[in-house]
């Protein structure tokens, strides 16, 4: 019974994400139609204004959506199994952080780099999967002698401020250019990956995302812990070692090209969790991959803000959908515990 119920629930958020992907293309300050779409994509409608707005924006945005949702949703997944801690996420335990360091570097350094390496799709993705890495190792560290989970959050905390710190005497020192270039990039934002950046972008997390498929049983062993896991022959520092370089690549390409998103990465796995009822990784991880890429795409699609010409920062809508889900599964776990 619960098996059959588990596949509805995949078939319908599929659908789910069918029709956020379709409504992204629809809605925006320029309404187009179903039918419209259908005669752009046949090639009936090439060369036309719409189809400059479909090709060259809209699918992009939308594209960038879904693999953004998915990457930011495992990334978290893996940090919560990880750091066995239900509020872990790239965000807040810094990872994000990280990523934002290692593209101001690069963005805010121009006066120092050559312009090339500056524009660069791989040295924007390089910088920001650095950075994430550097944080995580960190927090990785200090997480081995800290086994309190208030103080591991503080902890991701101070090493995201320490980053946020060196930020903002970058941006202190940079010039107007590279400021504004970088306060852009800091706001989150889909519409700024074009084609060439998915080229890019698109491979890495499609290829994580295929090798996180083959992880759920030794992240079910993890999650019994680590002397369960040793006994069933799981290599502790083996897998460690995948899921932090899975979850830096998913988390720093997601975060180089579309800025910080802020509770995607928390929330998806608790909204995945309560919904399936279970925290098998053989459903949870390819749910959290349906499920992420289903929100940010309806985050962007309420960012839009449709038939207007005003368009919403995505951190801020990802926020106020992200943050109620959080504070709901802080006081759930205070009621259980209370």
């Amino acid at each position: 019974m619960k098996n059959t119920s588990n596949i509805i629930l995949f078939i319908l958020w599929s659908f789910l994400c069918l029709a956020f992907f379709s409504l992204d293309l629809i809605l925006g300050s320029v309404h187009i139609s179903l039918s419209e779409i259908r005669e752009i994509f046949s090639g009936a409608a090439e060369d036309t204004g719409l189809w400059h707005i479909i090709y060259n924006f809209r699918l992009p945005k939308a594209i960038t959506a879904l693999l953004t949702g998915s990457a930011l949703a495992v990334s978290g997944l893996y940090m919560q199994t990880l750091f066995q801690n239900p509020l872990a996420g790239p965000y807040v335990l810094g990872i994000s952080s990280g990523a934002s360091l290692g593209v101001a570097l690069l963005l805010m350094g121009s006066a120092f780099l050559p312009v090339v390496l500056v524009s660069n799709a791989w040295a924007q993705v390089g910088a920001a999967i650095l950075g994430s890495l550097l944080v995580l190792i960190l927090v990785l560290g200090v997480s081995s002698r800290v086994n309190d989970t208030v103080s591991l959050l503080i902890v991701g905390m101070m090493f995201g401020s320490i980053a946020g710190s060196v930020v903002n005497v970058l941006q202190s020192v940079s010039n107007a250019d590279s400021l504004k270039l970088f306060v852009m990039w800091s706001m989150g934002s889909l519409s700024s990956v074009t084609w060439q950046f998915l080229n890019v972008m698109a491979p890495i997390i499609i290829i994580c995302l295929i090798l996180s498929l083959f992880l759920p049983k030794k992240l079910n062993a993890l999650l019994l812990g680590e002397r369960y896991a040793t006994g069933l022959g799981v290599s502790i520092s083996g897998i460690k070692i995948i899921v932090i370089i899975l979850c830096c690549l998913l988390a720093g390409t997601a975060t180089a090209f579309t800025g910080p998103i802020a509770f995607i990465g928390m929330a998806v796995p608790h909204i995945v969790r309560g919904m399936f009822r279970t925290s098998d990784h053989r459903i949870v991880l390819p749910a959290c991959i349906i499920v992420g890429a289903s929100l940010l795409s309806l985050c962007d699609i309420i960012s839009q803000m449709p038939w207007t010409d005003s368009v919403l920062p995505i951190n801020s809508v990802s926020s106020l959908i992200g943050a109620p889900i959080i504070l709901w599964v802080i006081f759930k776990n205070k009621h259980l515990h209370g």
